[in-house]
């Protein structure tokens, strides 16, 4: 294993164990839980059996810091359906209708959601005779060339010792920023992702929509820990992918339980309609890649399906981490001595002084202090580098959670200093200066245009005239009943040529 540099400007040897940044993160994961009006599980990059399957519902990623450009408020970045090809046509990723992907946050350290933002979607249809995601250049939101388009509301719920006390709708209708399908579809992809972001009454914003995945690391750690050979190590297996990220920036007064406690927990889920028509959780994320490594196989689902005040259940996969076993066996690194206590302290609790809430009961959340304000210069491993703006309080979407993760599941607050790492260090795409801050996602369509399209009424153009949908009227139906009748008309023709060839070949003697 080659060490990593703090600044990480000279660490691009033999870098190390991305496996165990999903145990930093996932030590979080053993803690206690909250349970809301849809109990919470944990999960990251198809890190369970059961939400493997299921992409659309599974939650890859949180993140949660105060916002860079407006530091009396916070933002929220949460995503779903990992490792989106971008030119995974014609369906792309839309959000789940039957799902309710919810944002929860616990403003008093109880271990119980006190403010749960529920986002809900619906899916519509322009045309449903084409099979076309859009049929023709799209160049705003509600362009006609847009043929599937999505849109969502949000409901806020309050919530005291697990019982509702109110709901309150405060978005409706907001139109999802779609898929990226590429320069000719979408000739100013930013244009469409900036309509995406929508202003609250309340100040906040709100965006839905396609992203790059801001997630960066070296995933082959699964290959049995890198197969004890760290040479190939350094490659950002996300790159390339995307995401369907969820956004929101709120007034932080509006989340916090007051100016004298501003620790807030944050963690997301996904629950899922099931056949009786009740929603059942079947996702929860709060610290990064925790139910990947922390958890044991029979643990996973369970876990999927639990809440924070019931993680207590998981104590022991975080006192007695498998993952510093399995570096200690492949790489002859020592294993820091058990109980883990130090990993309770920081993932369960929050570090003392900084992120920890007053009467704190353990659980696995993402724990910010809302009241230390953002850097200029983000450093990249966060509060292990003095930058107690980042990672573990809260998570920006540069902090490189991987090697924080694992420099302190190995020991480095037990005195066993170490600068270890999976040689990924930033993201491959630059992230946005201003909310929703994730990059834009990579397009299906990355070569140039076709010979002989232009700007002009091109192809494209002609297909969008074409593929009118059903009751548009005048001279639009006229053009789609015309098309269908010459394509009737030349099938004709060609049957008809077919068979005439076919009697004559049986009448000559072979």
């Amino acid at each position: 294993m080659t060490p990593n540099s703090r600044s990480g400007a000279g660490h691009r040897g033999l870098a190390t164990l991305v496996c165990g940044a999903l145990a930093a993160g996932g030590l979080a994961a053993a803690g206690m839980a909250t349970l809301e009006p849809g109990a919470a599980s944990a999960s990251s990059h198809r890190e369970a059996p059961l939400i493997s399957g299921t992409p659309q519902f599974d939650n890859t990623d949180v993140y949660a810091f105060v916002s860079p450009d407006h530091p009396d408020s916070t933002t929220i970045v949460a995503n779903w359906t990992p490792f989106e090809e971008p030119a995974g046509g014609p369906n792309f990723f839309p959000f789940a209708e039957d799902a309710q992907y919810d944002l929860h946050i616990d403003n008093n350290g109880d271990a119980q959601g006190d403010l749960l933002f529920r986002y809900t979607f619906k899916t519509h249809t322009k045309n449903d005779k084409t099979f076309l995601y859009n049929t023709g250049p799209v160049t705003s939101l509600d362009d006609p060339d847009l043929n599937v388009t999505q849109t969502y509301d949000i409901e806020l719920v309050k919530l005291r010792k697990q019982k509702v006390v109110s709901k309150t709708k405060v978005a409706d209708d907001v139109p999802v920023a779609p898929s990226n399908v590429g320069k000719a579809s979408m000739p100013d992809y930013a244009t469409l992702r900036q309509q995406a972001v929508h202003k609250l009454t309340s100040g906040a914003k709100t965006f839905a929509g396609q992203a790059d995945d801001p997630f960066f690391l070296d995933l082959r750690v699964f290959d049995l820990l890198y197969g004890g050979n760290l040479t190939e190590v350094g490659n950002d297996t996300l790159k390339g992918y995307n995401v369907n990220s969820i956004a929101l920036q709120v007034p932080t007064d509006m989340i916090t339980e007051s100016h004298e406690q501003p620790i807030v927990g944050i963690w997301s889920t996904t629950q899922r309609k099931n056949a009786q028509g009740y929603f059942s959780q079947v996702s929860r994320l709060g610290n990064p890649l925790v139910n990947e490594v922390v958890n044991p196989l029979k643990d996973k689902d369970k876990f999927n399906a639990s809440s924070p005040r019931e993680d207590a259940q998981f104590l022991q996969n975080v006192t007695n981490p498998e993952l510093p076993k399995l570096i200690e066996a492949i790489y002859k690194i020592e294993a820091p001595a058990e109980p883990r206590n130090d990993l309770v302290d920081v993932f369960l609790k929050g570090v003392e002084g900084l992120n920890q809430p007053p009467h704190v009961t353990p659980s696995e959340q993402l724990r910010l202090n809302t009241s230390i304000k953002p850097v200029a210069e983000p450093k990249r491993l966060g509060v292990l580098d003095g930058d107690n703006a980042g990672f573990p309080n809260g998570r920006r979407l540069t902090d490189d959670v991987i090697d924080a993760s694992l420099q302190v599941v190995e020991g480095e607050l037990l005195g066993a200093k170490n600068d270890l790492g999976d040689a990924v260090d930033k993201n491959d795409k630059e992230f946005e200066k201003a909310f929703p801050y994730v990059a834009l996602p990579t397009e299906g369509s990355r070569g140039p245009l076709a010979k002989g399209t232009t700007d002009g009424n091109d192809v494209r153009n002609q297909l969008g005239d074409a593929l009118q949908p059903a009751g548009a009227g005048g001279t639009d139906d006229m053009t789609l009943i015309a098309g269908s009748a010459g394509a009737g008309a030349l099938g004709i023709l060609l049957i008809g040529g077919a068979l005439m060839w076919w009697r004559r070949m049986r009448e000559r003697a072979y």
